[in-house]
């Protein structure tokens, strides 16, 4: 920077120097200096119970359900009105700019005038009041009952929806999770065979020098090198997608900045103690504890007491029954107490507020109770029962197939889980055995004693097995996830996952 500015002011040019020294000052700005000094972009690295509670907070399909639930209430708020009494004050003005006239025979007021003989009488004033104050309050009316009940059961509905709607955001967060797990790994596994390959290809080349490996050998390398580079960028890509993705389940606004906590590969499934902290966070992260398949019947029993999109067939299957009821409730009569209090007047000349004159204003009070039943409608409640109830068989069908699904469908699950968790059992050793054929290849190929063959197909095995474990712990997890849901068993859902829950 100095000799820099020393050559500006050479060129004699203040202003010349003045502009390098701002340009610099403005690289340090712009962050063009700050990578050589270490500095990197804020991350968020979060663990599986920091990534689901922020899901619930800030999910926008919660919040969406939560709006849905609102609106169930001011449902049942709407329904209640209808038990209350109603009361209605209307007021009116008029102003007759000609009154209106009627003719009546002249002979009512003068017995000696002739048939065609009318009089003009003028009905009304210039200015005209009314004021009517109503109150009506149902005593009986079996629609409005029922209609309560319908709220009810609406709002029932859309409170299990939301429930429903968040053991669904949860799960997808967890599989979106693990998914990311698996794309770290799978980074790191190519960047490892990548590195091996480096090794071997420089050690090949050195061989190569001095005579002891062929120009075929170095080639092979080079090609298998040449094909895993392009994986690693696939890899890297792979990983910045599934950053994405949680990060738009969480509202994330730096979506390529979220880093999980946890390793694949490091989980040990059938030892949770011996497990570093962070996995362990992610095994325990779970709803329905049975393991195996002599879990199926407790799992079957979870689902078909807890299982929200079961649930929610159920409570829609009584709405649309209360339904039914609501229209049959029409054959059945009204009967209301009403009452008005009128205040009438009017007066001539300019008007006069309610008038003021003697015999200008009038009152009126009445009360009564009105009985209706309707007789005949022309078969319209007919047709609106049957609707209702063609829906209500509808609404119980689809509970019927929910059901079979869902037994099915948690049955499958506990098998998937079970054979995940065989799977990885299996692959571990495959690791270990993987490992150590690697060892001894590539001593072997050092000595002299193995050929770069060999080298080659002991790494691929050690990479492809230590993927397969990694896999196989990735479905274990994600069956467990979603067997969770299964069984309406989610965590921080339906089960808090406080100290006395942990396994």
């Amino acid at each position: 920077m100095t000799s820099t500015i020393q050559r500006a002011f050479a060129l004699g040019s203040r202003a010349r120097a003045a502009a390098v020294v701002l340009g610099m000052l403005l690289a340090l700005v712009l962050g063009t200096v700050g990578p050589l000094l270490g500095q990197e972009p804020e991350t968020h690295v979060l663990g599986i119970q920091d990534a689901v509670r922020t899901a619930l907070r800030q999910s926008r399909d919660i919040q969406a359900a939560h709006l849905g639930l609102d609106e169930a209430e001011e449902r049942v708020s709407e329904a209640w009105s209808n038990v209350y009494p109603s009361i209605d004050l209307n007021a009116s003005y008029t102003r007759n700019v000609s009154p209106a006239v009627q003719f009546l025979p002249a002979a009512i007021f003068d017995p000696t005038a002739g048939p065609d003989d009318y009089i003009g009488v003028q009905f009304g004033a210039d200015n005209q009041w009314t004021s009517t104050l109503s109150l009506e309050q149902p005593l009986f009316r079996p629609g409005v009952i029922v209609a309560l009940g319908a709220a009810g059961r609406y709002r029932n509905l859309q409170n299990e929806s939301v429930r429903g709607q968040t053991q669904t955001v949860v799960t997808r967060v967890r599989v979106a999770y693990y998914q990311l797990l698996l794309a770290q790994e799978q980074v790191r596994l190519v960047a490892n065979s990548v590195r091996r390959v480096r090794e071997s290809l420089e050690e090949t080349r050195s061989l190569n020098r001095a005579g002891l490996s062929s120009d075929y050998d170095v080639l092979r390398l080079e090609v298998e090198l040449a094909n895993l580079e392009p994986n690693l960028r696939r890899a890297e890509n792979s990983a910045m997608q599934s950053r994405r993705q949680i990060a738009v389940e969480l509202d994330i606004p730096e979506q390529e900045s979220v880093r999980v906590k946890g390793s694949l590969a490091e989980m040990d499934l059938s030892d949770l103690d011996g497990n570093s902290p962070e996995n362990r966070e992610v095994l325990s992260f779970l709803g329905f504890r049975g393991v195996g398949l002599e879990a199926v019947d407790e799992a079957l029993s979870a689902a078909g007491n807890l299982r929200s999109d079961l649930r929610q067939m159920e409570l829609n299957e009584e709405l649309r029954r209360t339904e039914m009821r609501l229209e049959q409730s029409e054959y059945l009569p009204d009967i209301t107490l009403f009452g008005n209090y009128v205040i009438s007047a009017q007066n001539n000349g300019s008007p006069s507020f309610f008038a003021s004159g003697v015999g200008q204003r009038a009152y009126s009070r009445l009360v009564g109770i009105r009985f209706s039943i309707p007789v005949f409608t022309g078969f319209r409640r007919d047709a609106r029962i049957d609707q209702k109830r063609a829906l209500m068989r509808q609404a119980e069908t689809q509970t019927r197939q929910a059901r079979d699904f869902a037994t099915s469908q948690v049955k499958s699950l506990v098998e998937a889980a079970d054979e995940a968790l065989f799977r990885a059992q299996g692959q571990k050793l495959a690791v270990s055995q993987a490992e150590r054929g690697f060892d001894i290849a590539r001593a072997q190929y050092r000595e002299g004693l193995g050929s770069q063959l060999e080298l080659t197909d002991s790494e691929v095995a050690l990479r492809q097995s230590e993927f397969n474990y990694a896999q196989a712990v990735y479905d274990y997890l994600v069956s467990r996830a979603q067997l969770d849901e299964a069984t309406g068993r989610v965590p921080l859902v339906d089960v808090d996952l406080g100290a006395g829950d942990r396994q």
